[in-house]
C-alpha cells in the first residue's frame, strides 16, 4: 500500500489545541545523579533546543550560579525558548523568579498525594496544604507573574475528593494558569478504561470539565511508560508537554525530548516547525560531555538506529530504505551504517566490497552477489563466528584485506567486477 515515505499518511491528533513543548533538561534533567552540567554546558544545550524550535525552557533561581546563567540565557535575546522559572509554594521562591528581569512565568510546585502532603511535607491535613498553595499561587499573580501549577505526583492522588476541588479554587485565581499532571512515579497509564487516578486521559478530561484548558504533561519513566503517557495526555486533550534531552532527570528520568519531538514531526499531522536535524549532533555532544553512555539501541539517536546487520534487513534497505528505517536518517542528523556480522548475507558483503574497491582502484565497480570471491569472503567470515573466535562486526579495515586477497592477488583478477573505467 505505501512504498516510500512520502506515501505514508500522518496520523491527525484529536481536538483543536495547539501542541508545545517545555524544555526541563537544565531543571529536572540536571538533578540526575552523578551529573553536574557546568555553565558552558548548560549554555550549549540551550543553542541547541534553540535549533530545534523548543517553546520553553525551565530553570532554577535558588543561587547565584543558577541567577547567572538565566542572565546569559536572557541576553541571547531569543525568541524560543522562552526562559521560565520555577519554585515552591511560598512567597520567598516566587520573589526569587521576581527578581530577575526577563522572567515572566513561573511554575509553582504544589505536592498532592497524601504522602507527599503528610510524609513529606508534614502538613496536619490536606486543608493546609490547600491554602499554602493557593496563597503562593494568588501571590504569583498579584506581582504579575504568569503561572504554572505543578501537581506534584497525581496517580497517588484523590483526584474528585482533593485534587479537582483544588483545580477549581487554583482557576478562581488564575483562569489562565498551565496544570502540569506530574506522573511523578510513572503510576499511570494511557488507557480510558483504567479507573482514576492510574487513567491519563481520565485525569486529563477530569481537568477539561471544570474549565481548565492549559495542561502539560510531565512524566517520570520509572515504568518505561513515559512516551505513552505523554502522548496519552496530548491525545485527550492537554496542549504541553515537559520533557528532558535523552530523558535525563532523577531514577529512571523523564520523558525524552527526542522521541516526542521526532514523532511529532515524522508521524503527526503540522509540527514542521520543529527542526530536528541537531538531535543526533546534540547526543553526542552530551554523551561526549558528560560522559553518558546511551544503550546503542536507544530509540532515534542510539548509534544502532540506522545501523543493520542482518541479511534480510541489510538486503531491504539497499533497495530501499523505506523497508526497514522509519525515517530517512537525515532528518535527525544521522547516517546510514551497514555491518558485516554473523547474520549478514551476500548483498551487503557485495555492497561494501564495490565501496572499497571504488576507492582502492579509482574506477567504478560492479559485483554481483553470486560472484565466488564474494562466497568466499562470506564463508571466511561465517567460519569466524562458526568457530566463536569473533564476538565484534567485521571492521572495514579487515574487509579492505579481504578486497585485497580476493580481487586485487587471487586467481580472478578484473573482468567480472570491472564495470567503466575512467580515462580523464
Amino acid at each position: 500500500m505505501y512504498r516510500t515515505y512520502s506515501e505514508m499518511p500522518k496520523i491527525e491528533i484529536p481536538g483543536d489545541q495547539e501542541i508545545k513543548i517545555s524544555d526541563s533538561t537544565l531543571r529536572d534533567g540536571s538533578q540526575m545523579p552523578g551529573i553536574v552540567l557546568k555553565k558552558e554546558q548548560k549554555l550549549r544545550i540551550f543553542e541547541f533546543l534553540h535549533q530545534i524550535g523548543i517553546e520553553k525552557l525551565e530553570c532554577f533561581v535558588f543561587n547565584e550560579r543558577d541567577r547567572v546563567l538565566v542572565r546569559d540565557l536572557l541576553d541571547r535575546n531569543y525568541e524560543q525558548p522562552q526562559i521560565t522559572g520555577w519554585a515552591r509554594a511560598n512567597p520567598a521562591d516566587i520573589d526569587a523568579n521576581l527578581s530577575m528581569d526577563g522572567i515572566e512565568e513561573v511554575g509553582i510546585l504544589m505536592s498532592i498525594s497524601d504522602t507527599h502532603i503528610f510524609d513529606k511535607l508534614g502538613f496536619k491535613d490536606r486543608e493546609q496544604a490547600w491554602d499554602k498553595y493557593t496563597d503562593a499561587l494568588q501571590y504569583a499573580v498579584d506581582h504579575g507573574l504568569k503561572t504554572r501549577c505543578h501537581l506534584e505526583d497525581i496517580t497517588r492522588a484523590d483526584i474528585p475528593g482533593f485534587v479537582i476541588p483544588l483545580v477549581k479554587s487554583l482557576l478562581d485565581i488564575s483562569p489562565d494558569t498551565i496544570f502540569r499532571v506530574c506522573d511523578t512515579l510513572n503510576y499511570g497509564v494511557p488507557f480510558e478504561d483504567t479507573p482514576l487516578p492510574y487513567s491519563i486521559p481520565k485525569i486529563i478530561q477530569s481537568f477539561k470539565d471544570v474549565g481548565a484548558h492549559e495542561i502539560e504533561m510531565h512524566v517520570h519513566d520509572d515504568f518505561g511508560l513515559g512516551v505513552a503517557n505523554t502522548l496519552a495526555g496530548y491525545w485527550h486533550g492537554a496542549n504541553w508537554s515537559s520533557l528532558t534531552f535523552m530523558g535525563i532527570g532523577e531514577r529512571a528520568g523523564n520523558t525524552e525530548l527526542e522521541k516526542i519531538l521526532t514523532f511529532l514531526f515524522c508521524r503527526i499531522k503540522g509540527f514542521e516547525k520543529y527542526n530536528p536535524v541537531p538531535l543526533t549532533e546534540f547526543t553526542r555532544y552530551l554523551e561526549h560531555e558528560l560522559v553518558f553512555s546511551l544503550p546503542r539501541n536507544k530509540a532515534i539517536v542510539g548509534e544502532n538506529i540506522f545501523a543493520h546487520e542482518s541479511g534480510i534487513h541489510t538486503d531491504g534497505v539497499l533497495k530501499n530504505p523505506f523497508t526497514y528505517e522509519p525515517f530517512p536518517p537525515e532528518v535527525v542528523g544521522g547516517k546510514r551504517t551497514l555491518l558485516i556480522g554473523d547474520s549478514s548475507g551476500r548483498e551487503v558483503v557485495r555492497h561494501k566490497m564495490e565501496g572499497i574497491l571504488n576507492e582502492l582502484l579509482g574506477v567504478e565497480v560492479n559485483l554481483r552477489k553470486n560472484d565466488n570471491r564474494i562466497k568466499k569472503i562470506c564463508a571466511d567470515i561465517h567460519k569466524l563466528y562458526d568457530e566463536e573466535a569473533r564476538r565484534s562486526s567485521v571492521s572495514d579495515d579487515e574487509l579492505r584485506e579481504y578486497a585485497i586477497k580476493y580481487f586485487l592477488t587471487g586467481e580472478e583478477v578484473f573482468p567480472p567486477w570491472i564495470a567503466h573505467t575512467h580515462y580523464e
